[in-house]
């Protein structure tokens, strides 16, 4: 056969030829898709062990948050009771911070009315301790009383003037009757170490600088005795508390009184730094007065 002859051949074959190859190449690309791109109804045998794998791979890899939480390991339980953190509430801080009491006050002091070898003067208090329920707290005081002497005693040492400093260290417990009203009355008192000096002082010539110099007088020291001894008080007093909606609050005022008693030596004949002969009795009474704040 010529060669024009075969081209009128290949033109017929060449046609359905490639149109049977398309057909073949689409069928076999719809037997290859993943099942996740099917979009028949039915499953081909091929295409159900093909999910399958696929299903067994996502467990395997599974992202699901609680399957990753379960494989860690378990946090241990905070120290306390019960195997429960202990709540901000009842933690040693706050325990520590609720039981603890503070006081500070100030005021004036009054001579019991037989004394003769101190006057009037003022004082200041600051205490801390525990408090151990809503009726009872303990505290340590330190008190510091200035008070002046009697003009009588004085003039027995020739001096012009003359004081009495008073400090101690005491416990004293508070004993409060009404812990849940508003206003509160309670008990206190106690005993510790006191120390007493007395002083008589004379003006002196002294000289002051500032921007400048300037002389001036000034009351000094120029005799004195002292003593170490142990001592005791009593008393009673009235609470106001501030604030708190149902008059539990921690911060109050607070005004007392107390009898005071120094154990004091008597002290007959001294004379202080070369002053004048005094005598002095055992004991020393006051009734100090005192208005602050307790928390």
């Amino acid at each position: 056969m010529s060669i024009q002859g075969w081209k009128p051949l290949m033109r017929r074959v060449s046609i359905p030829g490639f149109a049977a190859f398309l057909a073949i190449g689409v069928a076999h690309a719809q037997s290859t898709v993943l099942p996740s791109q099917s979009t028949s109804t039915g499953v081909a045998p091929n295409e159900s062990s093909s999910q399958q794998n696929w299903s067994s791979s996502l467990q395997t890899f599974s992202l699901d948050p609680s399957d990753s939480l379960a494989a860690l390991p378990s946090m241990p339980e905070p120290s306390g009771s019960g195997g429960q953190a202990d709540s901000p509430q009842k933690g040693w801080k706050h325990n520590l911070g609720d039981n603890l009491a503070l006081e500070f006050g100030g005021g004036f002091n009054a001579p019991e009315e037989d004394s003769s070898y101190i006057t009037w003067g003022g004082n200041f208090t600051v205490g801390a301790g525990a408090n151990f329920n809503k009726h009872l707290a303990l505290l340590v005081e330190y008190q510091f009383i200035d008070d002046k002497l009697p003009g009588a005693l004085i003039a027995e040492t020739g001096a012009s003037g003359g004081d009495a400093h008073i400090w101690s260290f005491t416990l004293a417990p508070v004993i409060d009757l009404f812990p849940k009203a508003k206003n509160d009355l309670y008990i206190t008192g106690g005993g510790g170490f006191y120390r007493k000096v007395t002083s008589f002082t004379n003006p002196e010539l002294e000289l002051y600088c500032y921007y400048f110099c300037e002389e001036g007088y000034a009351n000094a020291v120029v005799g004195h005795f002292s003593s170490n001894q142990g001592g005791w008080n009593i008393g009673a007093g009235y609470e106001r508390r501030l604030g708190g909606m149902y008059n539990d609050s921690k911060t109050k005022l607070f005004a007392e009184a107390r009898y005071l008693y120094v154990d004091t030596p008597a002290a007959q004949g001294l004379s202080p730094n070369g002053l004048g002969a005094v005598g002095v009795g055992a004991g020393t009474t006051l009734i100090p007065v005192t208005v602050g704040v307790r928390f």
